[in-house]
């Protein structure tokens, strides 16, 4: 663990070489995926990797290995930015490095405070990433929604923190420390609701979700790619995490299982009528999300273990599908639906892409959204039968939006078969492999994927 991350750490100061920065950075984050990759063949039951503030588990492993398989790949993805001057290409690749080391940081954290702490620090580099090198003017709105959500969220956090501190003088998550039982049941209630706020902010679900999608629009596709694959399931993680510090919540989180469900319902029905792309699978990652924030309401190791697969399988199949809207739209330069289609007259292998990426995103076996799909609608299902209706709606709703992006980028007549598109080059398809490989091996191998 202190390897990975001394690595990552001193692969900031490549940033200062002009010439090699690109080359080297990408080059060094591949060397550090596979050196994560190794945590995968530590796991046991308990913490393992252990310094006195670092470590990993079943949990966080995952997760890690998605945060440093992800950084190279931004960087793939947003090629385009080359023909820019060279201090924003300085910008974009120290963003980009130091979200990642942080994100590294927040999931081996062992300590509460200090993954509050590296938590609030990815805020930052992505409020500029999405301001300062987004595209369009409303970019600055998307922002301010951006900031404002986040913050509105961290210091009731902050507080809870500190009241768990003063009250047990430990914040340490392998110890667990439970809350004191005494406390009257209400106050818990409360106390757990201020305390995941900014947690439901940052996955988000439903109701808490209106800066995912205008950050996501207006954010560049690396920007994109780290919301939708990274910082989104550290909402997840830090409800799994911050779980093991409550007990007698199960009255408020039956409530927040049905409004997390009905946000589902409700979001995928939002997809459907949905005619910018970005903006599609932006909303149907907030439906993802709440599924996913569902079944660790339920608390139960199965839906646990379902969310977090759902988590890393989302976040492959999200962050490929945002890299083939942004393909679209460098050609088009437009992220209407009904303007970016016809691809299949034009080219041989992209429409391959989206068939896989609109599949695997609408959950079909043996994929391994579908895996932790299915755990996670068992579990709910054996809570409480009366959210056979609203699942089975949500499941039929998320596979007509899925299959609509597929026909409307490539099936349809091209409307402008006068323009002379340019062909995908390899570094494209590349990409979208790398976002797909890793599906494989999990589908042959769920294990790590389950606490």
């Amino acid at each position: 663990m202190l390897t990975l991350l001394i690595a990552s750490l001193s692969i900031i100061c490549l940033n200062f070489i002009p010439r090699w920065n690109w080359i080297s950075l990408f080059y060094s984050f591949s060397m550090i995926t596979f050196l994560s990759i190794n945590l995968l063949n530590n796991q046991t039951q308990t913490w393992n990797n252990v310094s006195i503030n670092l470590g990993s588990d079943n949990l966080s492993t995952p997760l890690i290995v998605l945060s440093c398989w992800l950084a190279p790949l931004c960087f793939m993805s947003n090629n385009i930015i080359k023909n820019e001057n060279q201090n924003a290409q300085n910008t974009f690749l120290f963003l980009i490095s130091f979200i990642t080391t942080f994100l590294i940081l927040t999931f081996s954290s062992l300590n509460v405070l200090s993954f509050f702490i590296c938590f609030e620090a990815t805020l930052i580099p992505t409020l500029i990433l999405i301001t300062r090198l987004g595209a369009n003017v409303e970019r600055l709105q998307a922002g301010l929604y951006f900031l404002f959500y986040t913050l509105f969220g961290s210091l009731p956090l902050l507080v809870s923190l500190l009241i768990i501190n003063n009250n047990h003088l430990n914040l340490n998550f392998s110890l667990n420390p439970p809350i004191n039982e005494q406390i009257p049941l209400n106050i818990i209630n409360i106390w757990w609701i201020i305390t995941i706020i900014a947690f439901l902010v940052k996955m988000p679900i439903y109701g808490f979700h209106l800066w995912l999608p205008k950050a996501h629009v207006e954010a560049p596709i690396a920007g994109s790619m780290i919301l939708a694959a990274i910082l989104l399931k550290l909402g997840g993680y830090g409800l799994i995490r911050l779980n093991l510090f409550f007990l007698n919540t199960n009255n408020i989180n039956s409530i927040l299982i049905i409004f997390c469900c009905w946000g589902t319902l409700i979001t995928s029905i939002i997809c459907i009528r949905q005619t910018d792309l970005k903006a599609l699978i932006a909303y149907s990652s907030v439906g993802h999300m709440s599924l996913t924030a569902s079944g660790i309401f339920l608390f139960s190791n199965w839906s646990v273990s379902g969310a977090l697969m759902l988590m890393i399988a989302h976040g492959l199949v999200s962050s490929a599908l945002f890299a083939l809207a942004n393909i679209l739209y460098e050609r088009t330069h437009t992220r209407n639906i009904s303007i970016t289609r016809g691809f299949k007259t034009i080219t041989v292998l992209l429409p391959i892409w989206w068939i896989i990426a609109c599949v695997a995103n609408l959950g079909l076996p043996p994929l391994p959204n579908l895996i932790g799909e299915i755990i996670i609608i068992s579990g709910l299902l054996g809570w409480n039968l009366w959210l056979i209706p609203i699942l089975g709606l949500a499941t039929v709703f998320g596979a007509i939006y899925s299959l609509s992006i597929f026909q409307n980028t490539n099936t349809q007549k091209n409307l402008n078969l006068s323009n002379k598109y340019q062909t995908i080059n390899p570094r494209e398809h590349l990409l979208i492999i790398l976002h797909f490989a890793p599906l494989i091996f999990i589908i042959l191998n769920p294990s790590p994927c389950f606490i």
